[in-house]
């Protein structure tokens, strides 16, 4: 159902470095790979019970996309700051939406509501076992498609993505570092992991910042042990940051990034000295689904 993504080769003066272009996903993002394992494992009968998903946005895609191709019903809790190109699509692809508040706990009570009244089966967007390792295909495919990368860098949010990715490139060759990335503003999974334990920033800050895909606070339970246990760093990056990434990234190989999905790219291109030194890197595009007005706004700014 997802298909396998291309490495493209973003070249540098003295490093190789490639992005992974999960936006170029059928529904834009990455999020297919873990909605699809999730749904195409679940029984007949509760398929037939229908599913019940909280999200940003690109899972919503993923679950609806998912859904509609098993002949699952699928209801999608998303925040009222959804973007409407994302809460579009989700309708688009035949999914019931139910729009609630701006907060990442409030999607979640309102979906856990839900599947308890109508029997409804959860698909979480990142605190699941089946998800991660939906996820974690990724980094299989970057290990087989690029031969001795060392340094992989992925977006943070509620960390099913990093998790997946590290997990899987640890338990297949350790000596390659992973390294998460998050917006300055929402850099909740860098102070968990700094900690030890799960910290949550407060919703009017994280949902200042423009990558509207990580603005998921708390990172969730079983990913957090992933990341304790297979994620080397998590580093962060600013606004201004994130727009130049995104220009940066459509000038050199004419892929359109989202905000979330430019943050990996941003630390690469903007905070090498916080990164491991290495000869091979791959940074994760993780989505492509940006509001057209958005986009034309930030490449008519320069720097």
């Amino acid at each position: 159902m997802a298909v396998r993504t291309p490495l493209l080769r973003y070249s540098t003066n003295s490093e190789d470095f490639f992005l992974k272009a999960e936006c170029l996903q059928p529904i834009g993002s990455f999020k297919l790979r873990g909605a699809y394992n999730k749904i195409a494992t679940l029984t007949n009968a509760e398929r037939k019970r229908g599913v019940i998903a909280h999200s940003s946005g690109n899972h919503a895609q993923g679950v609806a996309f998912a859904a509609r191709a098993l002949g699952v019903r699928a209801t999608i809790v998303v925040p009222g700051d959804i973007p409407a190109i994302k809460l579009e699509a989700t309708k688009g692809l035949g999914a019931d939406v139910v729009l609630v508040g701006n907060a990442s706990a409030d999607r979640i009570a309102k979906a856990e509501e839900l599947a308890a009244q109508h029997g409804w089966v959860p698909v979480p967007p990142y605190n699941d076992l089946k998800i991660i390792a939906g996820q974690g295909t990724i980094g299989l495919e970057i290990l087989e498609d690029l031969a001795g990368v060392e340094v992989i860098l992925a977006p943070v949010s509620g960390g099913g993505l990093i998790s997946g990715i590290a997990t899987a490139i640890k338990l297949m060759d350790p000596k390659v570092k992973v390294i998460g990335v998050e917006p300055e503003l929402a850099a909740d999974a860098q102070a968990s992991l700094r900690k030890g334990e799960r910290v949550t920033f407060p919703a009017e800050q994280v949902t200042r910042t423009i990558a509207d895909g990580l603005r998921t606070s708390p990172v969730g339970e079983i990913p957090f042990l992933h990341i304790k246990q297979y994620v080397d760093d998590i580093v962060t990056v600013s606004e201004d940051e994130i727009r130049q990434a995104m220009r940066a990234i459509l000038t050199a190989n004419r892929i359109v990034a989202e905000p979330s999905g430019a943050v990996a790219t941003a630390a690469f291109l903007y905070h090498r000295d916080k990164l491991p030194p290495a000869r091979k890197t791959v940074a994760v595009v993780s989505g492509g689904n940006v509001a057209p007005a958005m986009l034309a706004g930030i490449l008519e700014k320069t720097n």
